[in-house]
């Protein structure tokens, strides 16, 4: 990598959603107004975004030095080959949401639209400076921002679910960062002296004479401790998260909370610990298993699920995981097949909520049983549905179909027969959770008393917004080598 280039764009991105929030606030009897600065406040941050990709592709490192506390410990951004990856995604589906998210709460006339927008923004603010941070320190700070400012957005709805919802969301992510990550922080830096992630994924910062145990219960620390990855057992605030309106579902498990989640670890395995201490640590391939059981036993549940929202949130559950196995591998393709899955997943994963929404908007629907012969009312949303479900599975021609790919080859390079089966086990699992909800609603009977005679679709500024996001579902299937060229920035030459 060569040397830190500084450049105020990273700044700049940083305080374009912070803006978009305050210009969201001062609007509030504005409602087109309002709506507006959400989104040019979207569309701007992806684009400082898009103007920082062409330094990166050529190999620069970037930062943006804002304050230091201590020697070795500062709120310094960065954007490198890995940030880029979620940055792009989650600035560029900040804009989609944002297009939903106006047909969504509208349609309905949800209150306190204003405070919705607002913590939208701020939720982004949180994840941008996730991305774009350059040590572990800066990381812990924008990841906690996360937690605070999506809380009011999981309890939206004020009433006595939406608060349990949210106190178990708030308790959840707070608790384990605080009492797992934030001392383990301390201790890095007492054993390193700086908390700065290293120049590239081998090396690490540890000294070579560093204490195996030590360095076991603080890497145990930090895998537990982001729970915003959906590792089991600190995994049930995400279904409890599904009391929120749709767009936030949107949000959690596609652009912002979790992604921040699989981000936060597999950056602190592949930029703390070092391909090279990991290994030989034998810290890899146990990881590998230990987040196996969460992708089995959370496909289980969700098969056991009649509500599509809280199917959903398990198969996100089970699909995070697959990022931090990829990377637990330690072989390139794994770690490619886990890094790219943080892509393939956020655009198969928003396309299922936002057609859970379109559905709950047009019919007023939750629950899959209630749903047959649905599909023929909603043609459009359900081939959206069908076509994003294959993705998870891992099915050619769409983007989950790459993750698949990398995983197997992954697994198969680090001679790991059990990874593989592991994968192979998901996936019929997958099929067994997805195909039922497709089956029911286009060959499904509808309901007693109920009758389909013509097409029912969600309004428009509900339904475009799932139709853009499972195109490119496909297209990243179809054309994944700019993901997969990115990623290979990551390794040293």
């Amino acid at each position: 990598m060569s040397a830190p280039t500084e450049n105020p764009l990273l700044l700049v991105a940083l305080l374009a959603p912070l803006a978009g929030a305050v210009l969201v606030m001062l609007n509030k009897q504005r409602p087109n107004v309002r709506e507006f600065c959400s989104f040019a406040a979207a569309a701007v941050l992806f684009g400082v975004v898009l103007a920082l990709l062409p330094q990166v592709l050529s190999g620069q490192h970037l930062v943006c030095h804002l304050f230091r506390l201590l020697p070795g410990v500062s709120v310094t951004l960065r954007a490198d080959s890995f940030s880029m990856v979620f940055a792009l995604i989650a600035s560029f589906l900040w804009v989609i949401t944002v297009l939903y998210s106006m047909g969504y709460m509208r349609t309905l006339e949800e209150h306190a639209q204003t405070r919705f927008n607002a913590c939208f923004a701020l939720a982004l603010f949180g994840a941008i400076g996730c991305a774009f941070a350059d040590n572990l320190f800066t990381l812990y700070l924008f990841y906690e921002i996360v937690s605070i400012t999506t809380y009011p957005l999981v309890a939206h709805h004020q009433d006595q679910e939406g608060y349990e919802g949210g106190r178990k969301y708030l308790v959840y992510l707070t608790a384990t960062a605080k009492g797992l990550v934030l001392p383990a922080l301390i201790v890095i830096y007492w054993l390193c002296g700086t908390l700065d992630f290293a120049d590239n994924i081998r090396t690490g910062i540890f000294p070579s004479d560093t204490s195996r145990v030590l360095v076991t219960i603080v890497y145990s620390c930090l895998i537990l401790g982001f729970a915003k990855n959906g590792v089991m057992p600190f995994h049930h605030w995400l279904p409890g998260a599904m009391v929120a309106p749709t767009p936030v579902s949107a949000l959690l498990h596609a652009v912002a909370v979790v992604k921040v989640g699989v981000f936060s670890t597999t950056r602190v395995m592949l930029y703390i610990f070092g391909v090279d201490k990991m290994d030989a640590f034998n810290l890899g391939i146990p990881t590998a298993y230990f987040v196996s059981f969460t992708i089995l036993a959370a496909s289980l549940i969700a098969l056991s699920k009649d509500n599509l929202k809280a199917r959903l949130a398990y198969s996100t559950v089970s699909q995070l995981s697959y990022v931090i196995l990829g990377v637990a591998l330690l072989t390139p393709a794994g770690i490619q097949g886990g890094i790219v899955h943080i892509a393939n997943h956020a655009f198969a994963k928003i396309t299922l909520f936002f057609c859970a929404g379109a559905i709950y908007v047009a019919t007023h629907k939750k629950n899959i049983s209630e749903m047959g012969g649905l599909g023929r009312a909603m043609p459009f949303t359900f081939i959206a549905f069908a076509i994003a479900a294959l993705s998870m599975v891992g099915a050619p021609p769409v983007g989950g179909f790459v993750t698949k790919w990398y995983l197997l080859v992954g697994a198969a390079n680090a001679h790991q027969l059990g990874i593989i089966v592991v994968l192979l086990l998901s996936t019929l699992l997958n099929v067994a959770y997805f195909a039922p909800v497709v089956v029911h609603a286009f060959f499904g009977k509808p309901p007693a008393g109920v009758t389909y005679t013509a097409m029912r679709e969600a309004p428009l500024a509900v339904l475009v917004p799932l139709l853009i996001t499972v195109t490119l579902s496909v297209v990243v299937g179809f054309y994944p080598d700019f993901f997969i060229n990115l990623i290979k920035g990551m390794f040293p030459s």
